[in-house]
């Protein structure tokens, strides 16, 4: 289903179908403040395996990133933040950034894995946002990409819709997509450091 939803002035009853389908164990295909993101319920097993499926790659393998609605989820799933790290997340957020935390001990007993860290996004974008906020935990977060060997990420939702109609439930046309994914920083360390440059900028950040 290709869902059209107005970031600016939401269709609650719109969201709150594409919150059931999550709910129920199906997939949606969402617009970020970078790149259209596949996600689903982080707690519903049945749909992570599907999403591991579509991405080829095993659960035990594969680097999960939450899209939260703010900081308030981050403790629920992460080590404890120290200080500079929570006020570096605080001036990026909501923004085009992936934070990259020391995970506890739910990320093994959600997804059967041995991973020690999880990315956190919170994305410059209402409706994402707000699929998390209706729903009342995070989603999972992964690209759509393109196939194309030179053109990294579909932009388009119709085409995105093309591509994942009979693989996904609900795909939302939330205007057209980014070209460039968030920018990486991993902060399990004595220092952040950026692993992959997206669109967010982050010297300023860093000083």
């Amino acid at each position: 289903m290709l869902l059209e939803i107005f970031p600016h002035n939401i269709d609650m009853r719109k969201m709150k179908q594409v919150v059931e389908c999550l709910r129920n164990g199906g997939l949606v295909i969402y617009p970020t403040d970078t790149v259209y993101g596949l996600g689903c319920d982080i707690f519903n097993k049945d749909a992570v395996e599907k999403i591991c499926r579509i991405k080829g790659v095993k659960v035990e393998k594969m680097n999960f990133s939450f899209i939260c609605n703010d900081l308030s989820h981050i403790s629920d799933y992460t080590l404890s933040v120290d200080t500079p790290t929570y006020k570096l997340m605080k001036r990026c957020l909501p923004g085009p950034y992936t934070f990259i935390l020391k995970a506890n001990n739910s990320i093994p007993k959600l997804f059967k894995n041995n991973k020690k860290t999880v990315g956190i996004r919170v994305p410059d974008n209402e409706i994402a946002r707000m699929i998390v906020q209706e729903l009342g935990n995070p989603i999972i977060t992964t690209s759509v990409h393109h196939e194309d060997d030179i053109i990294d990420y579909i932009t388009d939702p119709y085409a995105i819709y093309e591509r994942y109609e009979h693989l996904v439930d609900i795909v939302i046309d939330g205007g057209p997509g980014g070209y460039h994914p968030s920018t990486v920083i991993d902060c399990t360390g004595d220092e952040p450091v950026v692993v992959r440059e997206g669109i967010g900028t982050i010297d300023e950040y860093l000083k």
